[in-house]
Parts: C-alpha cells; sequence; structure tokens
C-alpha cells in the first residue's frame, strides 16, 4: 500500500499535502482500493468555505458511494477540473493528478494535527 511521507493523512483515508498555494487534497491509496473502479466524482465549487468534517467531494464507484471530507477550516481555491472527465486517475494515481481540490487553509498549521504516513500505515494495518 503506497503512503507518502510527505503528506498528513484523516482516519476517513483522505490525503493532504501542503503547498505554497494551499493545501491540496485526495483520497489515500488504500481508499481507491477499498472503493473499485471510481465512475463518477462531483467537485466543490471554487470560492467554497468548507470546516473540518464538511464533505468536499462526493465519489461513486462500481463498489459504493463515499465522501470526501475536509480535513481542516478553509475555502476551495482551486478544483482538478479534468478529473471528473477522467475518474480513472482516482484509481490510477490517487496521489498526483487524482487530487481533488486545493484549500485556503485559515490556519496552516492545522494540518499538523492529521496523522503522519507512519500513524496512517498503522491505521490501515488494524
Amino acid at each position: 500500500m503506497n503512503v507518502p511521507e510527505d503528506r498528513r493523512y484523516t482516519d476517513q483515508h483522505e490525503w493532504a499535502l501542503l503547498e505554497a498555494s494551499g493545501v491540496r487534497l485526495g483520497i489515500t491509496d488504500y481508499a481507491q482500493e477499498a472503493l473499485g473502479e471510481v465512475v463518477f466524482v462531483r467537485l466543490p465549487e471554487v470560492g467554497r468555505r468548507v470546516g473540518i468534517g464538511d464533505t468536499i467531494a462526493d465519489i461513486d464507484s462500481t463498489k459504493s458511494v463515499a465522501e470526501v471530507y475536509a480535513p481542516m477550516n478553509g475555502t476551495v481555491v482551486a478544483i482538478n477540473e479534468d478529473l471528473p472527465a477522467n475518474t480513472q486517475w482516482v484509481n490510477e494515481d490517487p496521489y498526483g493528478k487524482g487530487w481533488f481540490a486545493l484549500l485556503a487553509p485559515e490556519d496552516p498549521a492545522a494540518i499538523e494535527s492529521l496523522l503522519d504516513a507512519a500513524a496512517y500505515r498503522a491505521l490501515i494495518a488494524q
């Protein structure tokens, strides 16, 4: 299971990567594998303010329907506009081309409260 060291994780299987332009969000390799083939993605609107735990995206797959939750408070400043037409990216490259949204966090230090790679690996090993 691929768990990159350069980002933080939630217990709901989202990842967050702090960049100069904000916090990029997506779902983990573990999550995409559990979902199966992703066939539809609904992304948030740019400019939307979100709070911790708010739904920011919906995913339909061949196995189930899932929600993607905001790991911190912030405003959506960009979305992966190519993702709805290329839903296979979620399965093929969840940490790269399969990202969902970019948040401008209210508090960038809030990312430190999320799980690091070692803690996330321990979570999914249970």
